[in-house]
């Protein structure tokens, strides 16, 4: 029966899809599998090769060629400093890279105040764990640490590429997690740019403070939905290993969009819940308003970090995608190469694809 519902559920999703555009199925495909391998290409890429300015500049030449449908804006840290984005701050200190916070403006509805879907990445470039230093062994890997916004850029330069008409808005806020003398250190106490406080228990659980501030910022564009995408834990490749990547939202509508998308694809997505069991850990926090890894840093990581980013949202429609189980690819997807995965952007696409024929 269930394989019923799926087949129907493909066949459905496919009909929508292919009605959005003129292009033939072939080269559709085509475009979907390029998104894919810009992501690919920069997880990939050593770190030293992809900072987070060399980073900006990549996306910057990937969409010239999509004229006034793609805006690219290249924010400062004196911009950021200026949007009391403390908790990204916090992050990026420790570097003696300067971080950019990416936005990508993509232009596709024909009513232009149509309201945006806003994605948004995990940029960090590389990833030491900052004074909570990681073991050294694959610590090679954490230059793919910047999955999240790989594949939330090459999703728009796909959409792009589609002329799907949709309004979306790309964020991405980029950066080493480096140990310093300036680098943020364990206990320490900063303010996000919604006025709540983080003691910051672990710098190497990073990820989920530069997206803090990204969330917050992303709901100035009254988005008609909020996706955000990470690799944030290691907790979610334990649970999960490379067979989805773990969704948590506070929307029915949106998952249903989601696992939709992810079927077509064969690049699935699996829900996990948001108990407010996991909101009390993160809430109590003895020197600020959150601990940025919880009471019990060991249980239930994925569901503590998708409790943390909740305290940031206040869109009814928004959902945090932790890619960290698909990051890289062994044997388990017999079409891709070893290496990082570039997922799940297919699945990002195909569901702005879907989002796109909606109300």
């Amino acid at each position: 029966m269930q394989v019923c519902v799926e087949q129907r559920t493909v066949t459905q999703a496919r009909k929508i899809s292919e009605r959005l555009t003129d292009i033939p199925r072939w080269e559709k495909g085509v475009l979907y599998a390029e998104g894919q391998n810009l992501a690919r290409l920069l997880m990939e890429a050593p770190a030293n090769h992809l900072t987070p300015t060399i980073f900006a500049n990549t996306i910057e030449e990937k969409v010239a060629s999509h004229g006034e449908t793609v805006t690219v804006k290249k924010r400062s840290l004196a911009w950021i400093e200026e949007q009391k984005m403390g908790a990204f701050l916090s992050v990026s200190r420790g570097s003696e890279e300067p971080p950019v916070f990416l936005e990508l403006h993509y232009r596709g509805a024909p009513d232009s105040s149509q309201a945006p879907l806003v994605l948004v990445g995990k940029g960090i470039t590389f990833d030491s764990g900052g004074i909570s230093l990681k073991p050294s062994p694959s610590m090679d890997a954490m230059r793919a640490d910047m999955g999240g916004a790989a594949t939330v850029c090459a999703s728009v330069v796909t959409a792009a590429a589609l002329k799907l008409p949709i309004n979306i808005i790309g964020l991405a806020p980029l950066c080493e997690n480096m140990p310093s003398g300036k680098a943020t250190k364990p206990g320490d106490v900063v303010t996000a740019k919604n006025g709540k406080t983080i003691q910051v228990d672990n710098t190497d659980a990073e990820g989920r403070l530069i997206l803090a501030d990204a969330l917050c910022y992303g709901h100035t564009f009254n988005p008609r939905a909020i996706v955000d995408v990470a690799t944030l834990t290691g907790a979610v490749d334990v649970a999960l290993g490379s067979a989805a990547c773990g969704v948590f939202t506070n929307s029915d509508w949106l998952w249903e969009q989601l696992h939709k998308a992810g079927i077509v694809t064969g690049d699935r997505v699996w829900r996990m819940p948001l108990f407010q069991h996991y909101t009390r850990q993160v809430t109590d926090s003895q020197l600020a308003d959150l601990n940025n890894i919880g009471k019990y840093s060991r249980s239930g990581g994925a569901c503590t970090a998708a409790a943390f980013l909740r305290e940031f949202v206040t869109a009814p429609h928004w959902a945090h995608l932790d890619i960290a189980g698909v990051m890289s690819n062994k044997d388990e997807v017999p079409y891709l190469r070893k290496g990082m995965s570039g997922r799940p952007t297919r699945t990002l696409v195909e569901f702005a694809a879907g989002l796109a024929h909606k109300d």
